[in-house]
């Protein structure tokens, strides 16, 4: 199944942005070899604003936690500087067909 994520991060007041930003460069480079493992399918970073957006596959809701729990952000206890919204994606073919149905009762 896939999931978006929308990942916005913080930079806390008390932060300089060279710590800011190496760890958002450690997150990326996970981020990028999980696109190579084929675990992320797309990832986009939103023009001016700290915000990217990423559509990964996973076989169980029971991943996103550990998703979670692996990402660098989490492990180096910056987990304070973002918030996730995830939200599951239904392919729409398949809604399509669920269409079929509802407009045929």
């Amino acid at each position: 199944m896939d999931v978006l994520i929308d990942g916005k991060l913080h930079k806390p007041d008390r932060m300089s942005n060279k710590e800011f930003f190496n760890v958002w460069k450690q997150e990326a480079g996970a981020a990028l070899e999980a696109v190579k493992a084929g675990v992320i399918k797309q990832i986009w970073k939103v023009p001016g604003q700290y915000r990217v957006l990423v559509v990964v596959a996973v076989d169980s809701v029971d991943q996103i936690d550990e998703i979670i729990h692996s990402l660098p952000i989490w492990k180096l206890g910056y987990d304070y500087m973002v918030d996730l919204e995830w939200t599951l994606l239904r392919p729409y073919e398949h809604w399509a067909q669920h269409l079929d149905r509802l407009a045929a009762e």
